[in-house]
């Protein structure tokens, strides 16, 4: 690495980390070969780990040390700071170390992003990243093996869903998935059976699911406020539901990934 001190903010070289909103996320993010942002030096950590390479870091002085730890090796610049003129820069306080620019990798196919897997989530046009970030973590800490997203689905890789996910959005395998029904038919080819967390009339307890899961369980969890579509619904082979008491009819939608996943997972190692 090279230590690149700056002191204004007229430099092309730090574009990347200027006014970090989530417009300026997605110009950077859409293109082929485009970037996202990795915050703080776990994250930048787990980021190599996966093989992500970075284009530049970040950081204040007093993280040199950590920072040199992680790419002391790579040819890359490390432009350096005081604390006042990077938040300027990035639009908000950098007390978590460093940011780095990483090259967006490739995503895989579905089929080989999901070739071992026998628990995987599918995310349909959740919006929100916090809750994109959540559910990756609940996958990483809870026993699932992959996650499947939509289209419209909000990018794991955005800098809040990394930093909600506590990195885990690096080391969870995932990738995009289709519409319906061309999305449900990839699935089951693979051998998966589809169970959409939804309410419905006809919805099977979740304790009850879990106890008599399929080898195979591929768990849908549908966007914020509506739900699953219509087509997702009509797409899934069974619709599970949890349980719920003092009329509360629904969970976020991160707590119930959560709760979902504890219990399929508790079922199989009973």
């Amino acid at each position: 690495m090279h230590i690149v001190p700056i002191d204004t903010l007229d430099s092309a070289d730090v574009r990347d980390y200027l006014n970090l909103t989530d417009v300026v996320l997605r110009r950077l993010s859409e293109p082929a070969g485009g970037l996202y942002i990795a915050e703080s030096t776990k994250v930048i950590g787990r980021a190599l780990a996966a093989g992500h390479l970075p284009r530049s870091v970040l950081t204040l002085e007093k993280w040199l040390p950590e920072i040199e730890a992680l790419v002391g090796d790579l040819d890359i610049p490390v432009f350096v700071g005081e604390s006042s003129l990077l938040e300027n820069l990035t639009g908000f306080n950098l007390h978590r170390g460093a940011l780095a620019s990483m090259h967006r990798p490739a995503l895989a196919s579905v089929a080989d992003t999901v070739r071992d897997a026998t628990r995987i989530v599918v995310l349909e046009d959740i919006v929100d990243h916090t809750n994109v970030g959540a559910i990756f973590r609940s996958v990483a800490g809870l026993g699932a093996d992959a996650v499947l997203i939509t289209p419209r689905c909000a990018d794991p890789l955005y800098r809040r869903s990394v930093r909600v996910s506590m990195g885990t959005v690096l080391q969870v395998p995932w990738t995009r998935l289709p519409e319906w029904p061309e999305g449900a038919a990839i699935l089951k080819s693979l051998g998966f059976t589809i169970a959409a967390l939804a309410l419905a009339p006809d919805a099977v307890d979740l304790h009850d699911f879990a106890a008599a899961a399929p080898t195979k369980v591929a768990l849908v969890l549908g966007t914020e406020g509506d739900g699953l579509s219509r087509a997702a619904l009509a797409s899934a082979d069974v619709t599970v539901t949890i349980p719920m008491l003092h009329g509360v009819d629904s969970l976020n939608v991160a707590s119930a990934s959560a709760v979902a996943l504890y219990a399929l997972t508790a079922a199989r190692h009973r």
